[in-house]
């Protein structure tokens, strides 16, 4: 097998002792091969092997979770940089991510659930998704530093003014009320907050976003072999353990990325009638297709009543399919002019 990378990594024990491992990738008559080596006493090793198979995407993603894995547990490279850890921890951004991070190990828990009940609730009156309300991100900020005043909130990442406008009174309303045992400037975060526990924390961000990737090239290769078995989305629900959604979202990642998902579609778009198809066809014609929500309304109507044909969800799903055709369609109009 001929080596093509590796790389040494050391953890610190204290009293001068360390672990010292490899990372490394092989390959061996087109199969790749990853693995995980600690190096003990004398020459001896112990092995473990990461991967063995024939997608280098695969391998990829494994190997960037495993080292993920590596990192929190508190190995390092001894070469700087090589695993680009370099720019997240001293970067241009380091300083917002030092809110966040402080944010999520110092939560004010009870005024975080109040907060999230507020945007619930505005949410429904808006008929918005909570998240376009604030992130949970800005809600964890708030609830640690909480802001007295319209000055202090836009201090916050992710609160801009337009936000301020529309939600800034009703959150003032709920932090005012609360005592809290920080100020404003946050400058006193950077220096409270300890380089180890800030290096821990991003690691731990990149093992679950790491993981999140590994996770998505799985379903995804299950979803296309599923969709060459000719499986329906119900089949393909149980064998990836997700919902629904999540493979519709999926079907569109795939198109995006050059994969044709049509038999599928055409499976799940069986149930529903040729003259539904044509008027959710012409709907995307007239109304663009950046909103699911207008072209349900010009089909169906506005009234609940009027949607006779399974779920609201079912039609969501399938109104979802139609527009992946609609933008192939798009794509090879203007790869043709």
């Amino acid at each position: 097998m001929q080596i093509v990378f590796m790389n040494r990594l050391v953890k610190e024990l204290g009293s001068d002792e360390v672990l010292a491992a490899q990372v490394w990738i092989g390959e061996e008559e087109g199969i790749w091969h990853l693995g995980w080596r600690d190096l003990l006493i004398g020459d001896e090793t112990n092995d473990s092997i990461w991967y063995e198979g024939i997608s280098w995407n695969e391998m990829l993603c494994i190997y960037r979770h495993g080292l993920a894995m590596k990192l929190v547990e508190g190995y390092r490279p001894l070469i700087e940089g090589v695993f680009h850890e370099d720019e997240e921890l001293r970067g241009k951004g380091s300083t917002v991510q030092k809110l966040y991070c402080y944010s999520e190990l110092h939560l004010r828990e009870e005024l975080y659930v109040q907060l999230s009940s507020w945007r619930r609730k505005r949410a429904g009156t808006e008929h918005k998704a909570p998240y376009f309300i604030a992130s949970n991100k800005v809600l964890r900020l708030i609830s640690t530093f909480i802001p007295h005043n319209v000055e202090e909130l836009l201090q916050l990442p992710g609160v801009g003014v337009n936000k301020v406008e529309e939600y800034g009174t009703d959150i003032l309303e709920i932090t005012s009320l609360v005592e809290r045992r920080h100020r404003f400037p946050l400058d006193w975060v950077y220096t409270s907050l300890s380089e180890e526990v800030y290096t821990a924390w991003v690691f731990k961000q990149k093992e679950q976003k790491y993981k999140d990737e590994l996770d998505k090239y799985r379903m995804h290769h299950k979803l296309l072999q599923g969709i060459s078995e000719k499986k329906n989305l119900d089949q393909l629900r149980q064998e990836c353990n997700v919902k629904r959604k999540e493979l519709i979202e999926a079907l569109e990642e795939l198109e995006k990325a050059g994969y044709s998902t049509e038999t599928l579609i055409e499976i799940e778009l069986q149930g529903m009638n040729h003259e539904e198809q044509v008027a959710v066809w012409s709907a995307f014609e007239e109304l663009g297709d950046t909103f699911l929500k207008p072209v349900l309304q010009r089909v169906y109507g506005t009234d609940k009543e009027s949607v006779k044909i399974g779920s609201t969800e079912l039609l969501y799903e399938r109104i979802r399919m139609i527009r992946i055709r609609f933008r192939r369609m798009l794509d090879s109009r203007r790869n043709v002019s």
